[in-house]
């Protein structure tokens, strides 16, 4: 069973995702509110294993949530919901830790994939926001010590997790088992002395790497 926490200020969205997580198998909604004022009191409470968070809220937005929810609860998996497609909140939500980012008018479909596989530990991005994740990662920078101790294939799952790519697809868009995945991004988490496959892919956009 999957423990789901919704933050959004627009009240039939709420309402929305709260029936549609009631009405899935294996979702639990655990609770809602309108901002992350009291971001870290909701996540004590409810204990919940994923978030959807709203970006645009008053007075704590979900930028703001996604720091105090993962300085304290690094655990929890965060999906971030937008109606724009803002190139600056989206790496803001990533370099703060968030695991998924999608556009709120996405399909029931994608939502509850996302749900699913951030849960499983992976990560999840609509097209359009993996899209903008690409362009940026292709732009120049000054190489990085970390990220230039990955090998060839590393990087190459790396660009598949940025793809927004889940562990069975980077499997088999790379002819490899998903234990050899996981296997990669265990070496990638200790290369980068990172935690979690939104802080790996933080990471990569913070270094700005030119890797694929």
């Amino acid at each position: 069973m999957i423990n789901v926490f919704i933050y959004d200020d627009n009240e039939a969205r709420m309402d929305s995702l709260t029936a549609l997580l009631e009405l899935t198998e294996n979702m639990n909604f655990v609770g809602s509110a309108s901002n992350c004022l009291q971001a870290e009191n909701d996540m004590e409470k409810t204990k919940p294993d994923v978030v959807l968070m709203d970006v645009e809220m008053p007075e704590a937005d979900g930028i703001e949530g996604v720091m105090r929810i993962k300085s304290k609860y690094p655990h929890i998996k965060i999906i971030m919901q937008t109606v724009y497609e803002d190139s600056d909140k989206i790496f803001n939500a990533l370099r703060n830790g968030a695991e998924g980012y999608i556009l709120k008018k996405a399909s029931i479909h994608h939502i509850i994939e996302s749900i699913v596989e951030v849960h499983n530990g992976g990560a999840f991005m609509t097209p359009s926001v993996a899209m903008q994740v690409m362009n940026f990662l292709k732009k120049p920078s000054q190489s990085d010590i970390k990220m230039e101790k990955l090998t060839s294939r590393e990087h190459e799952v790396l660009k598949f997790l940025s793809d927004g790519d889940s562990y069975k697809m980077i499997a088999d868009k790379m002819n490899i088992s998903y234990g050899t995945v996981n296997n990669h991004i265990k070496k990638i988490y200790e290369k980068l002395q990172v935690h979690s496959l939104g802080e790996a892919v933080s990471y990569a956009l913070k270094s700005k790497s030119n890797f694929i």
